[in-house]
């Protein structure tokens, strides 16, 4: 740096605000060090970096993974969060810690290699929220917790999206609705969409005269099959499906095909939080409450950053990052909740005993 500052003809303070961005620098002044850095062939050290200024620049996006890796929902999350995470100068690195990994999550967070982190796959009562608290790390959350209220987070709008998507079957028509959620095993853990949505199901038909089916499904086209025959057992007139399982959806739509049923000719199905990619895939299209995956990624990392190199940052310029977000007040958290959007393609349509509400009789 005290050799690309001779060249510049500039401080090495200058050099460093150039560097780390933390102060107005004029382009002109900008332009000189970067020209001296490139004619020295000068790299910063980024690990250097981080022990001077107590900042890595590297943010974690915590998703717990299982042998099925990412599908293309998932990865809307990812991406839109790495986007934003390069916009604003940070890199993204993505750890597969869940609630059982907890010793890992531990010293993950006791290294300090991460500024900060955002947590996915958040459960009513998630151990890894007060790891990281303790820890002292600045975090979001995209999910919620049972009480979140001094958490920041964004999440889905369960309530809205189930209440949309159950008024577009009824409004079609339909009367005998199963909900296929996730596994039995998963609302058992406090997986909180899985709880939401299945208490925002049993509102919405409530709020419609009509009778609340649910049913658990692994999260495998086995799953899907084993759930649709166990739907038909509880409601064998049932009409419509509406499921938020995207592993058990297609074995859903394979065993109503087995069955010798037509979508939506006999039985419609909408998916809830799913891509626009695995909608059309299916053979007719699926009719989706499509995920705002990518734009909850992005907002969590914006709402982070804010965190990191916001006004809180400002007051404690040399302290750490922990210290700078643990000093913040509550007006400096970041609470939103983004509905799905209703896509309707080809998995949806009048059942043919009842015609659309509003239809001539």
């Amino acid at each position: 740096m005290h050799d690309v500052a001779r060249l510049a003809q500039v401080s090495v303070s200058t050099v460093s605000y150039v560097l780390t961005g933390t102060r107005p620098i004029s382009q002109a002044t900008r332009n000189k060090v970067l020209a001296a850095m490139a004619q020295l062939d000068y790299q910063p050290n980024a690990m250097a970096r981080g022990l001077a200024s107590r900042r890595s620049r590297i943010l974690g996006l915590l998703m717990p993974m299982d042998e099925r890796g990412l599908g293309a929902t998932e990865t809307a999350f990812v991406t839109g969060a790495a986007a934003a995470a390069s916009s604003a100068g940070y890199h993204l690195v993505l750890s597969p810690v869940g609630g059982s990994n907890l010793d890992d999550l531990r010293r993950l967070a006791s290294q300090r290699m991460l500024d900060g982190v955002v947590l996915m796959e958040v459960q009513l009562a998630d151990e890894r929220v007060t790891v990281l608290q303790e820890a002292g790390v600045p975090l979001v959350l995209i999910g919620r917790t049972g009480d979140a209220g001094t958490l920041s987070y964004v999440d889905i709008d369960f309530d809205q999206t189930v209440r949309e998507a159950v008024a577009h079957l009824v409004g079609l028509g339909h009367r005998r609705i199963v909900y296929v959620n996730h596994s039995a095993a998963t609302l058992a853990s406090g997986y909180g969409p899985a709880l939401r949505t299945r208490d925002a199901f049993t509102a919405a038909m409530a709020g419609h005269g009509l009778e609340p089916v649910m049913i658990a499904a692994e999260d495998s086209a086995a799953g899907g099959r084993a759930a649709l025959a166990a739907a038909f057992a509880q409601a064998p007139e049932l009409t419509a499906v509406l499921a938020m399982n995207e592993s058990a959806i297609f074995g859903i739509l394979g065993e109503l095909t087995g069955r010798g049923l037509s979508v939506p000719d006999d039985v419609s199905v909408v998916s809830m939080v799913t891509s626009p990619q695995v909608a059309e895939l299916a053979t007719p299209a699926l009719t989706a409450m499509t995920s705002p995956g990518s734009a909850l990624g992005r907002i969590a990392i914006e709402a982070l950053v804010r965190h990191l190199d916001g006004p809180a940052a400002e007051r404690h310029p040399n302290g750490s990052a922990a210290e700078r977000h643990l000093s913040g007040s509550a007006a400096e958290r970041h609470q939103q909740l983004l509905p799905c959007a209703l896509e309707v393609r080809g998995s949806t349509a009048a059942p043919r005993s009842h015609p659309p509400m509003g239809a001539d009789q």
